[in-house]
């Protein structure tokens, strides 16, 4: 009987699970359906909330991640500077709200872009007001463009400019008893070094000074433009020394120096988008607010139907079929090889990528060729950084935009990998077998990779180098020479890129558009774009649903709050460096000094990774 019981009490709660998981399942797709329901948009402020960050394509959720919460929201592009534009003429808009206090950036081409379409909706007329707890450098390039800036009373304006640290691993490879086995070509190719140094080789600080000093240049005459009155070299210069001669109140010292307009509490800030857009006494701002992602939904159109084809490469270019947010060479392809067949004609490329696999970026560059021996005219049009296996897949175009603070080049090669015969004497453990060939075996991660395999992957790293050099150079109607002159893994800002005729013009993804158009001989008026976006499935808009609730639990309690966000970007980024070189021995043409312009997002296992580290060294 005890047996029978047992089997029974199982039984039960097998039911009782399967209950459980069927009622879960109800309320999930009950909230996605109310949640994907379109939010009437009614007359107000259209409230630009943008906590997250802003991307070319926004990458997928994962149900870990809402699990978790710890999702990190990402705003695309072109929905916002879309939102913008309508906003203009739509009489249902009648101020813009700037709340910055969640917002993370996005790069500077990106957020330069959302910024012109803020001076757009103004020159029509129409107040937008900014706020935040703490201007950081993207948040303040882009509240320079509203027409009041606002600040909170223990909030600070910090202008870092461009620059930090990364980390290098050699010192803890060497203590694990991994080695690093590099195979690189190009002087300035520094997207090895963490793995061979424990700082910074002085080839790789000359390009990253020369580079964070255009770029932030580029930051300063943005600026200067939007709002003559800033006095931001003031800040760049000495903000110590302007914070105490404003008492120490950092609010009032921005205030003096014309950085913001008025300093006060954030009830103050949704009164005067009340006065603006009308009372909602329902509203918990307590003003008429529209909805971004409402708002979007009611005006913005999502893929489009026009005669020209945008592709977007964004995120690390890896091999195979890839969700957004990451560029697979197959998928991108694909989508490439659709457009075409769908009567596309012309190609915009728009690229934000650091790079990645050479094999992945020459699947991209070959489906592009197909679709250009179709008479097909190609535009690139290169966003915050278009390096490297970025650059790669921009060779095919017949005309390639950037704009002044673009990151791009980086043309060289290189791979790493990893052994681990240091790390099994440590442990006691011996590796041992025959060999029927040179290459019985190889690479041998465990001994060591043998020197014909190692003189074998750096004859193959310089093949591919050399291939690189030989694309680009006719692209650019140069020789190798002249390539390799300016290539050996340098990476340019897109000031000097058009100098040196990496790229031909400087504007963004609407010239880019208009000169596809023109290439293609369509009608001005019928020159629109088609975006080649891969189709979301079900389980995409389910959890899309649940990442977009009310409370995000983002907004900082202070300004040192909003501004210290930044450390969990850098530990993603370490540890995507980390899972890319894990993944294997695969030749990589990647920037390691763009990925600080590529926001990244941790995995649930990245979470379980600090989790480990934490219980390791006692950080809670």
């Amino acid at each position: 009987m005890k047996f029978v019981s047992a089997i029974w009490k199982l039984l039960v709660g097998i039911k009782d699970a399967l209950v459980l998981i069927a009622m879960l399942m109800f309320f999930g797709l009950l909230y996605m359906a109310l949640s994907m329901r379109p939010e009437p948009v009614v007359a107000g402020v259209l409230d630009l909330s943008l906590d997250g960050t802003v991307v070319e394509q926004p990458a997928p959720s994962t149900w870990a991640d809402v699990a978790g919460g710890r999702m990190i929201r990402q705003h695309r592009l072109r929905d916002v500077v879309g939102a913008l534009d309508e906003a203009r003429t739509d009489s249902r808009v009648k101020a813009v709200a700037l709340d910055l206090d969640g917002f993370l950036g996005g790069g500077q081409v990106a957020v330069s872009d959302i910024a012109d379409a803020v001076r757009r909706v103004r020159a029509a007329g129409k107040p937008v007001v900014a706020y935040a707890v703490g201007y950081s450098d993207d948040s303040y390039l882009l509240a320079a463009s509203a027409s009041e800036v606002w600040l909170n009373p223990l909030g600070a304006v910090v202008i870092a400019g461009p620059g930090g640290a990364n980390l290098y691993f050699k010192g803890l490879l060497d203590k694990l008893g991994v080695t690093a086995n590099v195979y690189r070509v190009g002087t300035h190719k520094a997207a090895v070094e963490p793995y061979t140094r424990s700082d910074m080789s002085p080839e790789a600080r000359q390009n990253a000074e020369a580079l964070g000093q255009a770029v932030l240049e580029h930051w300063r005459d943005l600026v200067r433009v939007a709002r003559p009155k800033a006095n931001v070299d003031l800040f760049l210069r000495d903000m110590p020394g302007a914070v105490q001669r404003a008492g120490g109140d950092m609010a009032q010292a921005a205030l003096r120096a014309g950085l913001v307009d008025k300093v006060a509490e954030r009830s103050a800030f949704e009164a005067r988008l009340a006065q603006l857009g009308g009372d909602n006494a329902d509203d918990p701002a307590g003003f008429q607010r529209i909805k971004l992602r409402a708002y979007v939904n009611d005006t913005v159109t999502a893929s489009g139907s026009g005669p020209i084809g945008v592709v977007t490469v964004a995120g690390m270019i890896v091999d195979g079929d890839q969700p957004a947010g990451s560029a697979g060479g197959d998928t991108i392809a694909r989508a490439i090889s659709k457009g075409v067949e769908s009567g596309v004609k012309a190609l915009v490329v728009r690229v934000d990528s650091p790079g990645g696999s050479v094999l992945a970026s020459e699947r991209i560059r070959q489906a592009l060729l197909d679709a250009k021996a179709k008479k097909i005219p190609i535009v690139v049009s290169m966003g915050n950084t278009a390096a490297s296996g970025g650059y790669w897949v921009a060779t095919p175009a017949d005309f390639i935009y950037a704009e002044p603070s673009t990151i791009t080049g980086s043309i060289g090669v290189f791979g790493v990998l990893p052994s681990f015969q240091g790390a099994l004497d440590k442990l006691g453990v011996g590796a041992d077998g025959i060999k029927t060939t040179p290459l019985s075996g190889e690479p041998d991660l465990l001994r060591g990779p043998s020197p014909e395999v190692n003189a074998l992957i750096q004859t193959g790293i310089e093949s591919t180098y050399r291939r690189f050099l030989t694309i680009v150079a006719q692209s650019r109607g140069k020789s190798p020479a002249q390539i390799d002159a300016i290539a050996q893994g340098r990476v340019w800002d897109g000031g000097t890129a058009r100098q040196l005729g990496l790229v031909d013009g400087f504007g963004g993804i609407d010239e880019a558009v208009a000169k596809a158009g023109e290439l293609a001989k369509i009608e001005a008026g019928s020159r629109t774009a088609r975006y080649l976006d891969p189709p979301r499935s079900f389980e995409d808009e389910l959890l899309n649903a649940f990442n977009w609730g009310e409370d995000d639990g983002q907004t900082p309690a202070d300004a040192f709050g909003a501004l210290a966000r930044r450390p969990e970007q850098q530990i993603a980024a370490a540890l995507a460096e980390v899972r890319m070189i894990a993944a294997g021995p695969t030749i990589q043409a990647r920037c390691l000094e763009c990925a600080s312009s590529s926001p990244v997002r941790l995995t649930a296992k990245d979470w379980s990774v600090l989790g480990l580290l934490g219980r390791l060294f006692g950080l809670g």
